[in-house]
């Protein structure tokens, strides 16, 4: 799933060598947390945060069989 947050990501942003994707994960959740150059940061987010949306859309169905509750934040 780190592979795949981080693809998406880098196909957004203009410096794709400054996607850091951390992973924390618990008993019940997983945590992914974006780490992007600072002129990207609106890019990922999106107007009204509807790109952030949309990747977090895409991971929690691509890892619905895990049974665990998945978030995808952005690091500040």
């Amino acid at each position: 799933m780190e592979a795949l947050v981080r693809t998406l990501v880098k196909g957004l942003v203009d410096h794709p060598d400054d996607v850091h994707v951390d992973v924390t994960e618990d008993d019940d959740s997983i945590l992914y947390e974006l780490t992007v150059h600072p002129e990207d940061v609106g890019k990922v987010i999106g107007k009204g945060g509807r790109i952030i949306k949309a990747v977090r859309t895409v991971v929690i169905s691509a890892s619905a069989k895990s049974g665990k509750r998945i978030a995808v934040e952005i690091a500040s």
